[in-house]
């Protein structure tokens, strides 16, 4: 059984930087990795996605060139690093894989969610 366990938010000013991590159990190192996030009253928005073997990543337009997308395939891990925040970035972000190296920016396409984890930027 594939579970995936987010770590890393909280709250920061604007400007500031977090890093959030996920832990898969049960998945096989195959598969593709990513984040999407959800604001109140908004639709959940890709964030940013990697292939299990990292060659290919994936980033969303409101967040390209300040998040970087990494994994430890060894450990079965996956981080965040999400710095210049702006309060626009303020939501809830959970992790996602796919049983498929091949990532894609579609909510739908993604068989297992984490419970997400709050990130809440301060202007």
């Amino acid at each position: 059984q594939v579970r995936l366990v987010e770590s890393g938010g909280g709250a920061v000013q604007a400007g500031g930087s977090l890093r959030l991590s996920c832990a898969a159990f049960g998945l096989s190192k195959t598969y593709g990795m990513g984040w999407f996030r959800q604001a109140p009253g908004m639709e959940r928005e890709f964030v940013a996605a990697l292939s299990w073997s990292s060659t290919r990543t994936l980033y969303g337009d409101g967040v390209k060139g300040r998040f970087t997308i990494s994994r430890d395939p060894d450990k079965n891990t996956m981080d965040l690093q999400m710095n210049m925040l702006r309060p626009e970035d303020t939501a809830h972000y959970y992790c996602v894989a796919r049983s498929s190296s091949i990532v894609v920016p579609t909510m739908h396409e993604w068989n297992y969610w984490g419970q997400g984890t709050q990130v809440t930027v301060s202007s």
